[in-house]
C-alpha cells in the first residue's frame, strides 16, 4: 500500500519544474542524491519498524542482545554507515555544480534579478538583454553569473540543476547545461516580497547551429517591445 501511494505521488512529479526529470548533468546529480537519501531514509525506517514489530511480538531476541548492544549497533554504528555514505555521496555529486576554472572556458550569461523581473545579457551582443525569457544552446556548459538589484533573490531551473543565491553587489556563479533542446521553466526561490510567487522565467535551450540565430530574433523582439 505504501509502495502504490509513493507511486501516485511521484507520478504527479513531472512538468517544466520537476526535479525528477533532469535534462542535465547537474540536475541528475541533484536527482541521484535525492534518490539515495530516500532509499537510505526507507532502510532506516525498515529496520526501527521491524525493531520495533520485533518488540511488541517476540522480545526474547532483544532483551537477550542487551540493551547496550542493541544502542551501540542501532543508534550508533548503523546510523554512522548510512550518514556516512550519504555525505560522501553529497560531495561527490555536488562537485558538478561548481563552477570550476577551465580552458576554453564556458559561456557566460548574466542573469539579474529585480522584483519581480529576470535579466539575462549575452556575451558579444553590446550588453543586449531579454526579460524572463532565457536562450541558451542545448549541450554545452553555461556559467551563470547571477545578481541582484535589490533584494536577495535565488536562481533556480529545477531541471537543469539546483539553485543558487542572487545577492546585491555580489555575483555567484552556477554552470548548468541543457543536454537537448526544449523548454523550462525558471523561479526565483527565495522569498523577496508579495510578487515572488509570480517571479518566474522560461529558459529555451536551441539546437547549437541555430542559437545565434534564435537569439538575435529575441534580442530584436524584446527592443521592439
Amino acid at each position: 500500500m505504501a509502495a502504490l501511494g509513493s507511486a501516485l505521488a511521484l507520478s504527479a512529479c513531472a512538468g517544466p519544474l520537476s526535479t525528477l526529470q533532469p535534462e542535465g548533468p547537474s540536475a541528475r546529480g541533484a536527482a541521484m542524491l535525492w534518490w539515495i537519501m530516500l532509499a537510505g531514509s526507507a532502510v532506516i525506517f525498515a529496520l526501527v519498524s521491524a525493531m520495533l514489530v520485533l518488540a511488541y511480538a517476540r522480545p526474547g531476541p532483544l532483551r537477550a542482545a542487551g540493551p547496550k548492544t542493541i544502542m551501540v549497533w542501532g543508534g550508533l554504528v548503523f546510523p554512522g554507515i548510512v550518514l556516512t555514505a550519504l555525505v560522501v555521496a553529497a560531495f561527490a555529486l555536488g562537485e558538478r555544480m561548481l563552477a570550476t576554472p577551465r580552458d576554453p572556458a564556458p559561456m557566460r550569461i548574466e542573469a539579474i534579478a529585480e522584483r519581480w523581473i529576470w535579466t539575462f545579457r549575452y556575451p558579444g551582443t553590446d550588453g543586449s538583454e531579454t526579460r524572463n525569457r532565457l536562450h541558451i544552446p542545448a549541450g554545452q556548459d553555461i556559467d551563470f553569473v547571477v545578481t541582484s538589484g535589490d533584494v536577495i533573490h535565488a536562481f533556480w531551473i529545477p531541471r537543469l540543476g539546483g539553485k543558487i543565491d542572487a545577492i546585491p553587489g555580489r555575483e555567484n556563479i552556477v554552470r548548468l547545461r541543457a543536454d537537448r533542446p526544449g523548454v523550462y521553466g525558471g523561479v526565483c526561490a527565495e522569498y523577496c516580497g508579495e510578487g515572488h510567487a509570480v517571479m518566474r522565467f522560461t529558459v529555451e535551450a536551441h539546437e547549437e547551429a541555430d542559437y545565434e540565430a534564435r537569439l538575435a530574433a529575441a534580442i530584436a523582439e524584446e527592443s521592439a517591445r
